[in-house]
């Protein structure tokens, strides 16, 4: 049986960016829509006016990754309008910026996002961020703070004490290469 294909709404005001990712998503097997800008999204998504956002039912977007600085609306208020909605606030944001600011990362994945990624985004980022939305499935709620809490400690990592000792060689000639190394 064949995962389910994903749709994900890629928001960037790069007409440049915006192919690029289109293309990343669809060599990763996900169905996309790209817009070039939040407000363009939130038409999209019938947020622009409350009483469309009925027609949501039929889109099943999976996935809403969007750039962070745009002109107009940037990726930042985008993420706040769509957790404010009762009928959005489920669907995961990941938020793509050339800047590396931990402030920013910080206030994005406070404020809801699911991941921050750094452009250039890549093929790999994609991958991971494809299981983890078919291993949460569509109920992400309490689930999402644990990750963030994981991806909030895994920038500044802790040594791990556990399991140190080396692991028995499984060949004669695996014990000779290990020695051989020492």
């Amino acid at each position: 049986m064949d995962p389910p294909e994903l749709h994900v709404l890629a928001v960037d005001d790069s007409t440049v960016d915006r192919k690029v990712i289109q293309k990343l998503l669809q060599i990763s097997s996900f169905k996309v829509t790209v817009v070039e800008s939040g407000s363009r999204a939130l038409q999209y998504l019938g947020l622009d006016q409350e009483k469309n956002s009925d027609c949501f039912g039929d889109l099943k977007v999976n996935l809403i990754m969007t750039d962070y600085s745009m002109p107009g609306m940037t990726g930042f208020e985008l993420l706040k309008k769509i957790k404010e909605s009762s009928t959005l606030r489920e669907i995961p944001v990941v938020i793509m910026s050339s800047e590396n600011s931990l402030t920013r990362i910080d206030r994005c994945l406070e404020e809801g996002a699911e991941d921050y990624l750094l452009k250039p985004v890549k093929l790999s980022d994609l991958r991971r961020l494809k299981d983890t939305i078919l291993k949460t499935g569509s109920q992400l709620t309490g689930q999402t703070l644990t990750r963030k809490r994981k991806h909030n400690s895994d920038r500044s990592p802790k040594p791990d004490y556990h399991d140190q000792t080396p692991s028995p060689p499984s060949s004669p000639q695996q014990a000779q290469t290990k020695r051989a190394r020492l």
